[in-house]
């Protein structure tokens, strides 16, 4: 079976690079949840920048994720200084096993304070799509599908865990996850 790609995007209140309680607070939590979600069953990996420091996203070397890369509607700062966002692309062997990494443990417990750190946008949070075997999905790919859901709603293309596509583009899902299931969060984030 192919690998599932899952790009997430998230603006955050406060930018990347400033110093209060709370931003600091969102990277420490933030550490911890990418070395629990790194040993995760189904987790192959994802996008991380050489020497990759705070802020320092659109300057890094990201290698075979490509350059790096923002919605077109994201409009705030694009310096070290000014950088507020958060945003993730990563590789899974499966639905079930990237639904259980976000919607359990830790990642959970942030998810439930994402309103602390993160603006209400109205757009999608994140968005899945296959992937060919051996293909690394870049940042560009990521910002596309995100568009794409938010402008087109879920297809084969670009789809959400409550509206999910299989490999061979036929619609599938994960038992208890769905329009009318309250065990997912919403598409915004």
């Amino acid at each position: 079976m192919p690998p599932l790609a899952l790009y997430t995007f998230g603006v955050l209140k406060s930018p990347l690079a400033d110093p209060a309680p709370l931003t600091r607070e969102f990277y420490d939590i933030g550490e911890a949840v990418y070395r629990k979600i790194g040993r995760h069953p189904g987790y192959l990996g994802r996008a991380e920048a050489a020497g990759g420091d705070r802020g320092m996203l659109f300057e890094a070397d990201w290698g075979a994720w490509g350059e790096f890369a923002v919605p077109t509607w994201y409009g705030k700062g694009l310096t070290v200084e000014t950088t507020a966002l958060a945003t993730t692309l990563s590789l899974w062997t499966d639905l079930r096993s990237a639904f259980d990494a976000v919607y359990t443990g830790l990642h959970r417990e942030a998810l439930n304070r994402r309103y602390d750190w993160f603006e209400r946008t109205g757009r999608p949070a994140y968005v899945f799509w296959w992937v060919s075997d051996g293909a690394t999905p870049t940042w560009k790919d990521g910002v596309s599908r995100l568009e794409h859901l938010h402008d087109h709603g879920s297809a084969p293309h670009a789809f959400t865990f409550q509206e999910a596509f299989g490999p061979e583009g036929a619609p599938t899902g994960i038992e208890g996850v769905g329009p009318k299931s309250d065990q997912a969060a919403g598409k915004e984030a």
